[in-house]
């Protein structure tokens, strides 16, 4: 069965946030790390070349597929700051009512600038995210 094309990567996190050229980018960057540190309570940890991911979780589908992803995680692209919520939004309404100016995809959180949001709401956002993922995902590990 094939893998998860992202994988945890050896990169130095550090070195990855430091090539980004755009400085209010990069600064919301370290931002993001110690944010996310701080509410899943695990190091940044480099996922393929380009995506900051914080704790993992065990997943297996019905189809017998399974492996391990992150609970959530960041990537600095061109357009704006993509931030993985992993659990998605449908749960969430009340809380990004209050966010501020973003767009969203699936499980995807696009950022122009951190200034742009409300940074309370997006901790507590990510908090419930990550708990709801490893929780219920926790029978599949």
């Amino acid at each position: 069965m094939a893998e998860n094309k992202t994988q945890p990567s050896e990169q130095s996190v550090e070195q990855f946030l430091h090539s980004v050229e755009n400085k209010q980018k990069r600064d919301d960057c370290f931002q993001l790390v110690e944010l996310m540190e701080d509410v899943v309570g695990e190091k940044a940890t480099m996922w393929g070349s380009s995506i900051v991911g914080f704790g993992t979780y065990h997943y297996k589908y019905a189809s017998g597929r399974e492996g391990d992803f992150m609970l959530t995680g960041f990537a600095p692209r061109k357009t704006a700051l993509t931030l993985y919520i992993m659990a998605g939004f449908e749960h969430y309404d009340e809380l990004m009512a209050k966010l501020g100016k973003y767009k969203t995809g699936k499980s995807c959180l696009y950022v122009k600038k951190l200034d742009d949001i409300d940074l309370d709401v997006l901790r507590e956002l990510v908090k419930q995210s990550a708990e709801h993922v490893a929780t219920s995902h926790a029978d599949n590990g």
